[in-house]
Formats: C-alpha cells, sequence, structure tokens
C-alpha cells in the first residue's frame, strides 16, 4: 500500500513550476517522488517532457528532504509563517539518457550527500535519480542552497 505526502507542504512552487505531484518516500537522507506529466505542463515540447523539467523535476525532489526542517516544528506541526528561497548552486555529472512523454509518470529518488546548516540557511549535496517504470532517464548531482524567510504577520 503506498501512501503520498502532499509535496506543497515541503515546497515553495505552485503551478506551474510545481513539477512534483507527491511524496512517496521521505526521510533524513532519501526521498522519492512521483510526477505524471500533462501535455499542459510548462516544461512539454511537442509532447515531450524536455531536459529543463527532468532538471526542475530532480531538484524540487531533492529540496524537499531540506524543506522539511524549515516548514515543520520540531513537534511536527507546520509553521505557516516561514517560506523559503532555493536555488541550484552546481549541477555536476548530468547524464540524459532519455526523455519521457506526455501522460508518462516518472519517479524520482534521491540521496543526502553532504548538507551544511546555518542559522537560517543550509547548503546540501543531493545525488539524484529519475525513472520511467525501470528505465533510468536521468542521473545527476547537485548542490542546493536553500534559506529561511519569515513571513510577516498580517
Amino acid at each position: 500500500m503506498e501512501t503520498a505526502i502532499n509535496i506543497q507542504n515541503y515546497l515553495p512552487h505552485r503551478a506551474p513550476m510545481l513539477m512534483v505531484d507527491c511524496i512517496l518516500e521521505l526521510d533524513v537522507e532519501s526521498v522519492t517522488t512521483r510526477f505524471k506529466i500533462k501535455k499542459d505542463t510548462i516544461f512539454v515540447t511537442k509532447n515531450v517532457f524536455i531536459e529543463a523539467g527532468l532538471i526542475e523535476n530532480a531538484a524540487q525532489t531533492c529540496s524537499a528532504i531540506v524543506g522539511k526542517k524549515y516548514f515543520f516544528e520540531e513537534d511536527g506541526t507546520e509553521n505557516e509563517q516561514v517560506s523559503v528561497i532555493g536555488f541550484i548552486s552546481a549541477l555536476k555529472k548530468v547524464k540524459i539518457h532519455s526523455l519521457p512523454n506526455v501522460n508518462q509518470t516518472i519517479t524520482t529518488k534521491a540521496t543526502l550527500v553532504s548538507k551544511f546548516v546555518g542559522d537560517d540557511y543550509t547548503l546540501c549535496a543531493m545525488s539524484c535519480t529519475i525513472f520511467l517504470a525501470t528505465t533510468v532517464l536521468l542521473e545527476c548531482e547537485m548542490n542546493l542552497f536553500i534559506q529561511k524567510t519569515i513571513t510577516p504577520k498580517v
């Protein structure tokens, strides 16, 4: 039995830039996500999910591990006054083997390689692989920078 977690609880991304539908598994060192490619997805060209879409999917999957730290208190309650900004600070060893088509569902698995936590930011190195069933579409390593920002009370 599979339990899916709403990715929007872990990322600031919203449509049309949200490239992950749900988290399938999440712990402190790894994450697995799923994404169904729709015709109106921003990175679809001629019914193919292009390279930029695969890389964005990988980045969003990887940042879910770090996002968890900022969006939830230690007791598990959601912190609604916190938001984050983040970006890929390095993309290394990228191998794109194939591109998926519209209406296909990809599964992305990422593993934390290293992490440095500052007062309100995190730098991390991640290893990531994207699959279409058992076929590997993309393999990469990336570094992410994620910083907490406080949303003022209104």
